[in-house]
């Protein structure tokens, strides 16, 4: 980088990228809590199972995401799936190994894995 003028050129071209991830309208996102909470309880290897299973399938459409607190720090680890045009999922007390099922089931065939879900656990 040489200059101001090539620093703002790059910074628009990443955000016309982030623009365009953000407005896609197909895709799923997968959004893990990793506050402290999340974390004692064993989100880590959660959000790092989504990302392995999402990059075996080689699944284009899909985002997987890290955020704070979501709310509900009994119940963790928590993912949120949120499919375009449908409720948002909240998967609750999640282990590693259940990942693959939530991965095949519901972001590949889109069908809800329920036992897995805040309302199976309420």
């Amino acid at each position: 980088m040489k200059s101001l003028e090539e620093l703002k050129a790059i910074r628009d071209r990443m955000q016309k990228q982030v623009g365009l991830r953000e407005s896609d309208e197909n895709t799923i996102r997968v959004v893990v809590g990793m506050a402290t909470c999340g974390i004692a309880a064993g989100a880590r290897p959660v959000l790092e199972a989504f990302l392995e299973e999402v990059n075996k399938r080689e699944l284009k459409n899909v985002t997987v995401t890290q955020t704070g607190c979501i709310g509900v720090c009994r119940l963790e680890p928590i993912a949120e799936v949120y499919v375009p045009g449908e409720e948002k999922v909240t998967y609750v007390k999640l282990k590693p190994e259940m990942v693959p099922k939530i991965v095949a089931d519901h972001l590949v065939n889109r069908q809800v894995v329920t036992e897995y879900t805040i309302g199976a656990a309420e």
